[in-house]
């Protein structure tokens, strides 16, 4: 059985590649994953069933997501 495509990854990897390892980080981590997957999950099925296209809401959400800012950039 594959895992849930959708739960939290097994481990968070750091900027030096190294595993996330505070309780409180993986928690927090965990959480916003959760709340993010259900937000996008909502989005695209309310799109999908208002009749936009599957493959466009896909590339819709996917193209947002690659055009989020990095915090550690100046803004």
């Amino acid at each position: 059985m594959t895992a849930d495509p959708l739960a939290p990854p097994e481990f968070w990897p750091g900027a030096d590649g190294q595993p996330i390892s505070c309780r409180e980080k993986l928690k927090m981590l965990a959480e916003n994953h959760a709340e993010a997957a259900q937000v996008l999950r909502d989005t695209f099925e309310d799109a999908v069933l208002m009749g936009v296209d599957e493959a466009a809401m896909r590339k819709l959400l996917t193209d947002l997501v690659a055009a989020l800012p990095s915090p550690k950039r100046a803004a």
